[in-house]
């Protein structure tokens, strides 16, 4: 059993299905999520570490929002920390390469890491800590993502962006006050990020149905059962509201303890986080900085409910089979196709391996295809009742301040057409997209989607979009 502990200053006890997470955990054995947590950072650090020295690390956002405090709070209680790791620099991202130089400060140490920060920090210092065989602790600053308690980071490594396997933290201090003082994009961001468990969930749903990777109820239940409630107030995420970013922040932190248990981001990422990745991996720049994690996967949500929608009113029950497996691409052409979509070196190769890993030949697809037509008015029922209507979840991300149009974050009608299929590539996980590829659908639904009145077309560019001119067809 796991020592939960209590604050002594304004943290409310956790929820009891959070400390059932946290008891089922594998990594993770304490999380303070409450108004004023920082100040418990030496009662935690002493729980968890012991004697231990402890060294802060941060970026220079971070460290002037918690990571200073922090500091002060681990010394004054006797917890002397070794001088404080803080990387400059405007636009700082989660590449090996920062890794590395983690990795080399920590070992003149025997300190163990504290990270201060959001998504970039927490992957930076897992990964080197894990390196380094020490565990670690975090205390974050935004409610910006799912990772704080996850099991693996996601880092960007000779162009490709890669999933590293290393523990979760060992403790997560989540101070709502440093919360909802962090910036409204990166909240925003957070709570689009919780808005993908729905494709995600229908992702694997799907998945499950068709026998290719079994849903884990307890992870399921981590994250889908209380989703809704979670996702309840997106206009007191943007405004700051204490409640609505507590509700974010549980959400994600229990997102993350069902990738801790599965040891896998199943339970969080489909389809929609593969639109996030392509564009991590073909470097995209927007106004001259990567846009934000979660604001990408905004995006890619968007692109998988609508695509979703298409396939729901698409004709799965006549499809011939025949035909479809018939136009079904042999084994050895599957590199010249990959290659064909995509110019980076680094990129083709991904697509490559991915592809090829997920291949199945004529007959294996006959036999999923005539499943999944057997299936389908039971599994269309499924797919319904767990996605969200993408104009009502283009309102609730608009609502948090999330961006819901890809020109928001610098990509065309084009370029989101052509990522549908190049998403597809780069990821074995099965998907709303490998649906649609391997039912033949996928060309009519992008003709629907992308058509002068479909909901990527011409004429359909949504209010509150910030480049009119991406809504133009080329």
């Amino acid at each position: 059993m796991n020592s939960l502990g209590a604050c002594i200053v304004t943290c409310e006890p956790l929820n009891p299905w959070v400390r059932e997470a946290l008891d089922l955990a594998s990594d993770t054995q304490e999380v303070r999520l409450g108004r004023g947590a920082v100040d418990e950072a030496a009662n935690v650090f002493g729980q968890c570490f012991g004697d231990a020295t402890p060294m802060v690390v941060a970026d220079t956002a971070t460290f002037e929002a918690a990571g200073r405090k922090t500091f002060d709070v681990l010394s004054r209680a006797g917890q002397t920390p070794v001088d404080a790791f803080v990387f400059e620099g405007p636009d700082l991202h989660a590449h090996h390469d920062h890794v590395v130089r983690l990795q080399q400060q920590l070992g003149l140490t025997d300190a163990v890491p504290v990270a201060v920060g959001s998504g970039t920090i927490n992957d930076l210092v897992k990964l080197a800590a894990h390196r380094c065989r020490r565990p670690y602790m975090v205390v974050g600053t935004a409610a910006s993502m799912d990772g704080y308690t996850a099991f693996g980071a996601s880092i960007n490594r000779a162009g490709s962006k890669q999933t590293f396997y290393c523990p979760a933290p060992r403790a997560v201090i989540a101070d709502l006050d440093v919360i909802c003082e962090a910036p409204t994009e990166l909240n925003a961001a957070g709570y689009a990020d919780l808005a993908a468990k729905t494709t995600a969930g229908a992702d694997w749903i799907l998945a499950d149905a068709l026998g290719i990777d079994a849903i884990a109820p307890e992870a399921w239940e981590m994250v889908q059962n209380r989703l809704a409630d979670w996702l309840g107030d997106p206009a007191g995420v943007r405004n700051r509201s204490p409640q609505a970013l507590r509700d974010l922040m549980e959400g994600l932190l229990m997102t993350g303890f069902a990738m801790q248990w599965c040891k896998s981001s199943r339970p969080a990422s489909g389809a929609e986080h593969q639109f996030s990745h392509l564009w991590d991996m073909q470097n995209h720049h927007h106004e001259g900085r990567i846009p934000l994690h979660g604001h990408k996967v905004a995006v890619g949500t968007l692109a998988s409910t609508l695509l979703y929608e298409a396939m729901l009113e698409a004709p799965i029950q006549t499809i011939d089979v025949q035909r479809v497996c018939a136009e079904w691409p042999e084994a050895n052409t599957i590199a010249r196709l990959a290659t064909r979509a995509h110019e980076s070196l680094a990129l083709r190769a991904v697509a490559i391996r991915e592809s090829q890993a997920k291949y199945v030949d004529r007959y294996t697809l006959s036999q999923r295809l005539d499943r999944l037509k057997e299936l389908w008015p039971e599994l269309r029922g499924r797919l319904t009742g767990r996605l969200i209507p993408s104009h009502r979840l283009r309102d609730m991300l608009k609502d948090a301040g999330a961006p819901i149009d890809p020109g928001d974050i610098g990509i065309d009608r084009a370029r989101l057409r052509r990522s549908y299929v190049e998403a597809y590539q780069i990821r074995r996980r099965y998907t709303v997209l490998d649906l649609a590829v391997e039912s033949g659908t996928l060309p009519p639904c992008l003709d629907r989607l992308f058509g002068g009145n479909g909901a990527w077309g011409a004429d359909a560019c949504p209010p509150g979009s910030n480049d009119a001119r991406a809504c133009s067809t080329p």
